[in-house]
């Protein structure tokens, strides 16, 4: 058996799960039982498997070999993950899964839980969001909010709530897929992309604990939950802004944040900056065209023009004219060199909130997603309504 401090720990990457029972079988039989139960066996000859402890006590450690991971993702680069593994994570389900366990496996900032259940649990809540953000499209404006009134009424002190007897799930399928609806609801990105967490954390919640998701739907009747209380609620955040997460690395089912550099253009309500869900694939979800994710590139080039798209309305309030930015993003693509000079802005790391220097690009320091969910294990705990 190796044994790790925390710090070891902590740097050791992939992920740990604290269930007395992997931490005492041997590590190979332990490997192929979380493999098989994650339906990928035939990873176990890609992975390094150990137990471990540190002062929180004993752990299953569970990595990709560092061989593997510098062949498959370079520098924790997974935005062409499932193009160097020949998936299709749009078409098979398999294969997002495939692309969710793999990315986890050489994640360089260990992911833990507290048993095998939350790991499953986990990768599937991603998948489910990464499904969902698929669907999800929205009307953009910037001072209006609709829900579909079946499923949502206004509380003026709260905001959207559920109605009576709705299902959470169904209200917020309604609210966010037109295929379902028929119909295109304004609200913010950053709403959304609650949304969609909520979502997936919901439809795990129907097989894992529907104890929880029962006392989730009277909440959201009483009072949504949303901004930063959603943040402390809901999620678990990876990096930080001084131990940064590698900038391309991307799990499906991250939600991260495009930051708009630009301190002009950010004053335009709306385009501070970008919320969106890693789809797996190199692709970001699109709110406002579904069938056009974007690519890192993409998302990059659209955030630095909104600074040639700004204008001030008959009120002298800013705006971004879309049309003029999607002629110069356009422009960009089909100049290399200032491609190239655009992206070596962009694809910087982001500054603090409020700070807005020529150092600073659009990248996120951190990924968030969903905490854990399961009976006895889960820290996700709901507030009194």
């Amino acid at each position: 058996m190796q044994t790790m401090n925390g710090a070891g720990q902590s740097a050791a990457g992939g992920w740990i799960i604290r269930d007395v029972a992997l931490a005492t079988a041997a590590p190979a039989l332990a490997c192929e039982n979380v493999l098989e139960l994650l339906g990928l066996p035939d990873l176990a000859s890609c992975v390094d498997a150990q137990h471990g402890s540190d002062g929180a006590g004993a752990f299953f450690h569970m990595r990709l070999h560092a061989q593997q991971a510098a062949l498959w993702a370079p520098g924790y680069d997974t935005l062409s993950l499932s193009a160097v593994l020949g998936l299709d994570p749009v078409k098979h389900t398999e294969d997002l899964n495939r692309e969710i366990v793999i990315s986890m496996l050489l994640a360089p900032i260990t992911f833990e839980f507290p048993s095998v259940e939350e790991l499953l649990s986990a990768v599937r809540i991603r998948c489910y969001t990464v499904v969902a953000a698929r669907k999800t499209t929205l009307a953009f404006h910037t001072s209006t909010a609709e829900r579909p009134e079946d499923c949502w009424t206004y509380n003026e002190d709260h905001g959207f709530i559920l109605r009576p007897g709705v299902s959470l799930i169904r209200a917020l399928v309604r609210a966010t897929q037109p295929e379902v609806s028929g119909a295109l609801y304004s609200f913010s990105c950053y709403r959304a992309s609650e949304y969609l967490i909520v979502l997936g954390i919901a439809q795990e919640l129907v097989h894992c604990n529907p104890a929880l998701l029962l006392q989730l739907e009277t909440l959201w009747a009483h009072r949504p939950i949303k901004s930063g209380e959603f943040h402390d609620v809901f999620l678990r955040e990876q990096g930080s802004m001084e131990a940064p997460v590698p900038p391309n690395y991307f799990v499906p089912g991250d939600r991260t944040w495009f930051r708009n550099p630009d301190e002009a253009s950010a004053d335009a309500s709306g385009f501070e900056g970008s919320w969106v869900m890693y789809l797996g694939g190199g692709l970001f979800n699109n709110f406002w065209k579904t069938d056009a994710p974007y690519t890192l590139t993409d998302k990059c080039l659209e955030i630095y023009h909104w600074r040639h798209g700004l204008y001030l309305d008959s009120e002298g309030e800013p705006r971004i004219d879309e049309g003029v930015v999607a002629v110069r993003v356009q422009a960009t693509l089909q100049d290399p060199q200032e491609l190239a000079r655009v992206l070596r802005i962009m694809q910087r790391y982001r500054e603090p909130r409020g700070v807005y220097t020529d150092a600073g690009g659009c990248i996120d320091t951190t990924r968030e997603f969903a905490r854990w969910v399961c009976p006895g294990t889960a820290d996700l705990v709901l507030p009194a309504p």
